[in-house]
């Protein structure tokens, strides 16, 4: 069984790559761009048949180099939801993205694919309607006229193909392997270093009606996401777009308070409230940066049912159990580094 992964050395895509190896699954042709050449670090200890350049390959699907692929995990994106250069975003993300469609299509080849929940943007309902489609910034646009072509193209629920085509509305993700990501890593992993560099977090203050780090997201884990792909995978009947996220929204206080905690018990240390937390200085209050003004989502929660509905029944870790694992897994890293 032959899969292809795009953006195979990323965060989403090499732990997509780890899943399938956990199944015996290896005969899987890994597409990335390693200009970063640090990147290589997320496929170093994963098994692949292949590895292609992402400027070669897309040209190559479309004349059925590859031979017969079962599936394609589509992740490869710009997701710098900062970057203001349009016209590379919609090449990188829309254009490149309707050609593999194309491929697949004419190939039988299932495609599973990145959305994402910035597509919601400014709207205050996230389920996948048009009405809540909002997106604040170009990335959150790329991503959803994708999602519109593919509507056009298979219908609103994507009932007009043969071949399975998913799409997943990734919402706050987090977890390891997102090191190279720098200021688009997730806020656990930055607060990971910020805790070890500075014995103290940070958080945004008042902002969006929200009190300091009251802002609220629907952070999932990033095996959260792994599965939710791999269900679809065993059900290659299911089509359609799902939101990725846990159904249930919490605050930037929630993930500062696990990270701290969890370190603070790698040292021997008792837990403690947000309040004492707050009070010892070990979250500090920043304000909003200008640049995110008017264009910061300060509440997202996934509905979730439409991916229930589908059959997917999977059960979501909080932010307390999925950082204190994602703590753990630094820390670990670290360790096997020294």
């Amino acid at each position: 069984m032959k899969i292809v992964v795009t953006g195979a050395a990323g965060f989403i895509g090499s732990n997509l790559i780890k899943g399938l190896n956990a199944r015996g699954i290896d005969d899987i042709i890994a597409v990335d761009d390693l200009t970063d050449g640090d990147k290589f670090r997320n496929l170093a200890d994963l098994q692949i048949a292949d590895y292609i350049d992402a400027d070669d390959f897309y040209e190559l699907f479309a004349d059925s180099a590859f031979g017969n692929v079962e599936a394609v995990f589509h992740e490869g994106a710009c997701s710098d939801t900062m970057e203001s250069d349009g016209k590379y975003m919609m090449d990188n993300n829309y254009a490149l993205s309707c050609d593999l469609f194309a491929a697949c299509q004419e190939q039988r080849t299932r495609l599973l694919y990145a959305s994402s929940a910035a597509t919601y943007g400014g709207s205050d309902t996230f389920r996948e309607s048009p009405e809540f489609e909002k997106p604040l910034n170009v990335y959150g646009y790329s991503k959803l006229l994708f999602d519109q072509r593919l509507r056009r193209e298979l219908g609103a629920d994507f009932s007009g193909t043969a071949t399975q085509v998913a799409g997943f509305r990734y919402f706050n993700v987090y977890g390891p392997r997102e090191q190279h990501k720098g200021r688009m890593a997730s806020v656990a992993f930055h607060q990971f270093n910020q805790f070890r560099a500075e014995g103290k977090v940070k958080l945004f203050g008042e902002y969006g009606g929200y009190g300091r780090g009251g802002q609220m997201r629907d952070f999932v884990f990033i095996d959260d996401v792994v599965a939710v792909n791999l269900w679809f995978f065993d059900n290659p009947g299911k089509s359609g777009i799902f939101n990725l996220g846990t159904g249930r929204a919490q605050p930037f206080n929630d993930v500062a308070l696990a990270v701290v905690n969890t370190l603070r018990q790698q040292q021997g240390d008792a837990p403690l409230t947000l309040e004492e937390a707050a009070h010892g200085s070990l979250i500090d209050y920043i304000d909003i940066p200008p640049a995110l003004v008017g264009k910061y989502q300060s509440y997202t929660q996934a509905d979730l049912t439409a991916l229930r509905a589908a059959g997917c029944q999977h059960v979501f870790a909080d932010v307390q159990t999925g950082v204190a694992a994602y703590m753990r897994a630094l820390t670990q890293g670290e360790s096997a580094k020294a």
